[in-house]
This record gives structure tokens, sequence and C-alpha cells, in this order.
């Protein structure tokens, strides 16, 4: 069984950056997707980020020029670079690898815990 424990979120200023981490254990890191995903209160999760294990990246519309994904596979670590944030951006923001379906689904098998994303005007 896998874990995936998010860290990097806080408060930040409109325009502002923020870089979240996802550190995976339990098992091979390379081998599988990992997704980036964000619930604000009342709405649904939403597909954000993910990178294929073979580097490849896709992107949500709204993130699109703001976001950058990447994975450090000899850390087990997926990244999320947030630059630009705007206050629509606040939200738990959850890593999850083992897509079920297709990778930008919230069909994953295995999620971390979540962490706050808060952007301020």
């Amino acid at each position: 069984q896998v874990q995936l424990a998010e860290s990097g979120g806080g408060l930040v200023q409109a325009g502002g950056s923020l870089r979240l981490s996802c550190a995976a254990s339990g098992r091979t890191f390379s081998s599988y997707p990992m997704g980036w995903f964000r619930q604000a209160p009342g709405k649904e999760r939403e597909f954000v980020a993910a990178i294929g294990s073979s580097g490849r990246v896709y992107y949500a519309d709204s993130v699109k020029g703001r976001f950058t994904i990447s994975r450090d596979n000899a850390k087990n670590t997926v990244y999320l670079q947030m630059n630009s944030l705007k206050p629509e951006d606040t939200a738990v923001y959850y890593c999850a690898t083992d897509p079920r379906t297709t990778i930008t689904s919230p069909s994953y098998a295995n999620w971390g815990q979540g962490t706050q994303v808060t952007v301020s005007t």
C-alpha cells in the first residue's frame, strides 16, 4: 500500500507563489502517474495537473501557464509549483497516484491527506 504526504500549503497574497510537495512511500514511485487535485468548500474535487511515468504532463485550463508539475523519482516526490496565484485557487490540494480511469479523472486509488492553500486579495 502506497502512502502519500503533501506539504507546502499556506496563506499567500494574490500574485504570489507556493510550491507543494508530495512524498510517496510504500512502492516503486517511478512506475506510476501522479496527479494533483483540489477541492474548494462546497465544490467537487477537480483536476489540477498530472504527470505520467514517462514525464508527460497534463494541466487543467484554469492553471495552464501558471502551475508546473514535476517529479523527482530519486526522492519519490512530486511537486506543484504554483505562480501568479489567484483567490479562486483557494482550496485543499491533494496528490494522488494509481489512476483507475483517465489521468485527469479523480478516480485514483491512493490519496494524500491534503494541504490547504489560501490566496488572499
